[in-house]
């Protein structure tokens, strides 16, 4: 399955949700917002919304500052 995830063309060899996705790549969802297709996805659909062919999907990381 083929999908963009910011900005990069990205193969996923089996169905994955965004909770299987973030924590493979070492995203932290404590510090990030996830966006697919345009919309933003709730935090408790990460584990059971499934990345699907075609997806444009967008990780925002939150960074502190002063």
């Amino acid at each position: 399955m083929k999908l963009t995830i910011n900005g990069e063309s990205v193969t996923l060899d089996k169905p994955t949700t965004v909770s299987e996705y973030l924590a493979a790549n070492g995203y932290k969802p404590s510090r990030i917002a996830v966006e697919i297709n345009e919309v933003i996805l709730p935090k408790d659909q990460y584990e059971t919304h499934n990345l699907c062919e075609g997806d444009l999907v967008e990780i925002v990381t939150f960074m502190g500052g002063g």
